[in-house]
């Protein structure tokens, strides 16, 4: 069966991370997803780089590894939408749209007549999905925002990295644009959302997406730790704030992730690596006796872990069913076996490199699965193919190519 959005069309006028990856979502699950790019220049993260992609001779070729991670299965069509007539071309798609997703800066959108009052005078079923910095109320809503001083903002990077005082203390942000990532997300869920309530209603709405929303959610345990006592936590590197042991230990060649989520992980762990005595020891027999004597715990345990090496102690722990892991560089992670069991690099068709990798959706469906079928695409690649079917000429469409409208 087809993806469980092949019935949906959307138009995504977003551009960069987290308005592209939400359409790549929708595309992922079926949808027909027409991507609207500047002329001559395009989606902004196409000129993110290096890293770009190679052709079969090794020579890079004009696609960005960035708008290559969020643009999958998608039609691109160039639209200048400072000319008014690709502002009707844009009101034209988007009547005959399901969703339409967007990241321009609150108000710009509106001086087009593109805004989400004018459009669904249009289509009043049309779901117009925004995404900025700040949401469009509020004090900051006319403000741009960017993932990284989100992270900042938002109080994430105040919990992420060492101690201050350790080498390499300090305020770190995450090593992926999460909150750009994260806020895809948010929006494809809200999306779905929107669309099982139309189909009970028949109308569309309009969604606000806010980054430092998304990153003051994504606080979770560590904000709700701060509204219930008052403090803010700080950092504390690689330990869990309420979990012990649940953290990296140093090996005799590298290190490992052990992960004690609840006492009879922690007792198996002991069982197997010989010091049960710990278990019975009443400063670490209960997690919150082990919370508070972490310190004496970590001391114990970086001394044990230093006697057998990464792999010696990941088979030992396999074994007896206590989770644990060692910490991949991406290429070891593309090894794992589980990972090429499930596919989760693939590779697609590419008219510029041959071929281009991907990674997979995690979202896996009995009966309606994802197709993983079309690779994103070139600039411009589909403008007069989806401009046809709007009903436009050869003639109309070389008109509007020769005035810079496409």
């Amino acid at each position: 069966m087809a993806g469980p959005l092949s019935h949906i069309r959307v138009l995504d006028l977003s551009r960069v991370l987290a308005g592209p990856f939400a359409g790549q979502n929708m595309a992922d699950l079926g949808a027909e997803v027409i991507k609207v790019e500047r002329p001559l220049k395009g989606d902004d993260s196409r000129a993110f780089g290096p890293p770009y992609l190679s052709d079969a001779e090794g020579k890079p070729t004009s696609e960005a590894a960035y708008f290559l991670a969020a643009n999958r299965g998608k039609k691109s069509i160039t639209i200048d939408l400072s000319k008014p007539q690709g502002q009707d071309l844009v009101r034209k798609l988007a009547a005959s749209c399901d969703v339409l997703i967007e990241n321009y800066k609150f108000g710009d959108l509106e001086r087009y007549g593109l805004d989400y009052e004018t459009l669904k005078l249009l289509n009043p079923r049309l779901i117009y999905c925004s995404v900025t910095g700040f949401g469009h109320s509020g004090p900051y809503r006319e403000r741009p925002g960017y993932d990284f001083m989100v992270q900042g903002m938002s109080g994430l990077m105040s919990v992420t990295g060492h101690a201050d005082g350790l080498p390499g203390g300090g305020p770190m942000r995450v090593g992926v644009p999460i909150i750009d990532i994260l806020t895809g997300m948010y929006a494809s869920i809200a999306i779905c959302a929107a669309l099982a309530n139309r189909e009970k209603t028949g109308e569309g709405q309009h969604i606000d997406m806010a980054l430092l929303d998304t990153a003051m959610a994504f606080l979770s345990i560590q904000g709700m730790s701060y509204l219930t006592t008052g403090h803010a936590p700080g950092r504390i590197g690689n330990t869990h704030p309420t979990i012990v042991p649940y953290q990296v230990i140093p090996t005799q060649d590298g290190a490992v992730v052990l992960a004690c989520g609840n006492d009879n992980l922690f007792q198996k762990f002991c069982k197997a690596a010989d010091c049960e005595h710990l278990a019975s020891d009443p400063r670490f027999s209960k997690n919150a006796s082990r919370v508070q004597h972490r310190e004496a715990l970590d001391a114990i345990l970086n001394e044990l872990f230093s006697k057998r090496t990464t792999k010696a102690w990941v088979a030992l722990l396999e074994e007896a069913g206590v989770p644990n892991g060692p910490i991949n560089t991406i290429h070891e992670a593309f090894e794992e076996e589980q990972v090429k069991a499930r596919g989760i690099r693939f590779d697609l068709p590419h008219p510029l490199a041959g071929f281009v990798p991907q990674i997979a959706s995690p979202m896996r469906f009995s009966s309606t699965t994802i197709h993983h079928e079309v690779p994103p695409p070139t600039l411009g690649q589909h403008t007069d193919a989806v401009l046809k079917d709007l009903g436009l000429s050869d003639l109309q469409i070389a008109e509007l190519r020769a005035g810079g409208a496409i």
